[in-house]
């Protein structure tokens, strides 16, 4: 496809989860079947190998095997697509990059190197490097709340002077003071906040979320995402909704029980059971258990119907 621009990133991208045999090896036969079942949802992007597609446990083969799966299945279908190429390595992370360009995706999602932090001539010099490989892709900067350097909407707005390809950040956002300053200093930039906030964070200028709510069902969440558009009382009702799910059932296994992230993601679509992605994360990472999801999943059906199809 031809290389997005900042104004064409807009709405609920779901991610691919990555799948895992019970050795570890990597079940790109159930990575398909999810590629094949968000394109028949109709959602507005699917991106790969995001913190969900446990891009930090992926071999290089096991990489270029996803990405060219998403490539071929997305442009058959004229679905919207993004790589992520991040690697806590910047050189690996790079060659990433050089492997995915002849794949044509619409951009690009990177993370800043992150074993020492970057000073920001460090993270000015990775972002046109990886611009240089990219030949006219563009990058959207993945900025996580556990990255090395949580950066503020005035630092990225300098990175984003400095360095033009840089077209969308993905940020766990904010206050109204913080979004009063992504107003102020990223106004060029197509900005990504989670899934489960993107009703008040569209209404406070954010542009979409590479959703986590769309690991639960990426049906309900184009759904809520269109509705945005014609009926936004009733969508920023459901988001209460939504965070309440959220806080109640999902934060726990991240704050008390010290689970990863992601293993929450795939947590998400195994309740939801739109996919067989597995409850497997892949080793050394704990996976929550699937009996997990019986239990909570009456919760989420009185509190969050929508989504519990």
């Amino acid at each position: 496809m031809k290389p997005l621009v900042s104004d064409q990133i807009r709405g609920n991208w779901a991610t691919l989860l990555s799948a895992w045999n019970a050795d570890d090896s990597l079940d790109l036969g159930r990575i398909a079947a999810e590629v094949d079942a968000l394109i028949a949802m109709r959602v507005d992007g699917i991106y790969s190998n995001g913190t969900a597609g446990e891009f930090h446990a992926q071999t290089e083969d096991e990489f270029d095997r996803i990405s060219q799966c998403l490539a071929e299945k997305c442009s058959a279908a004229g679905v919207p697509f993004q790589i992520g190429v991040s690697h806590m390595s910047a050189q690996i992370s790079r060659e990433r990059l050089r492997h995915v360009v002849p794949l044509a995706p619409g951009a690009v999602q990177v993370i800043l190197p992150d074993w020492f932090p970057l000073t920001d001539d460090e993270a000015v010099a990775f972002l046109e490097g990886m611009a240089e490989a990219a030949d006219g892709i563009g990058l959207v900067l993945y900025s996580p709340p556990h990255a090395k350097r949580v950066l503020s909407p005035e630092q990225v707005g300098l990175l984003a002077e400095r360095v033009p390809d840089l077209i969308g950040w993905k940020t766990a956002g904010g206050d109204d003071a913080w979004y009063a300053s992504m107003r102020r200093h990223v106004p060029q930039l197509s900005v990504f906040v989670p899934g489960h906030l993107l009703a008040s964070g569209v209404c406070r200028g954010a542009h979409g979320a590479y959703s986590n709510v769309a690991c639960l069902n990426p049906r309900a969440a184009q759904r809520w995402t269109d509705r945005m558009q014609t009926d936004m009382p009733a969508a920023l009702e459901l988001e209460q909704r939504l965070r309440r799910f959220m806080d109640g059932y999902i934060r726990p296994f991240i704050v008390e029980q010290r689970y990863c992230n992601a293993a929450c993601d795939r947590f998400m679509a195994v309740l939801g059971g739109w996919a067989e992605v597995g409850e497997r994360m892949r080793w050394p990472y704990r996976s929550i258990p699937g009996s997990e999801a019986e239990r909570i999943r009456p919760a989420a059906r009185a509190l969050i119907p929508e989504f519990m199809e």
